[in-house]
């Protein structure tokens, strides 16, 4: 698996977290059961999931902090939750070059996500960048 298909399904694993309101290894691991993952990505995928939940109060402060002022968290759709922490942990605590991450999330918003998921996701990103560089 490459970076990108890594990234697709570890979205779709926080994903279906949030949905279900779990945080889980068994429902990583029936994830894992009931689709193709690769072995060697696994522990990868697995690897960041943690890390998203074990930072998650600092990931959910900075998409607070950098969404419009007329906006609160809990009205962004999960699809756009779950891109926005796995895309600012990516940035934050893995130093993946956020152009490749902001590109890559942006383009998984297109195809799961509303008509607007993409450009909201690029403006959220885009003020957190501002903010960490």
């Amino acid at each position: 698996m490459n970076k990108s298909a890594i990234r697709e399904t570890t979205f779709k694993i926080l994903y279906s977290l949030e949905v279900q309101k779990d945080e889980g290894e068994e429902a990583i691991e029936l994830f894992f059961n009931e689709n193709d993952v690769q072995e060697n990505a696994k522990q990868e995928i697995r690897e960041e999931i943690v890390g998203i939940i074990t930072n998650s109060e600092q990931i959910v402060s900075f998409i607070t902090k950098n969404l419009k002022s007329d906006w609160k968290i809990n009205r962004i759709s999960k699809v756009d939750n779950a891109l926005l922490k796995l895309a600012i942990y990516e940035i934050i605590y893995k130093k993946i070059p956020f152009k490749v991450v902001i590109n890559e999330v942006v383009e998984l918003a297109k195809i799961y996500g509303e008509d607007s998921s993409a450009s909201f996701i690029n403006g959220v990103l885009a003020s957190v960048v501002k903010e960490i560089i």
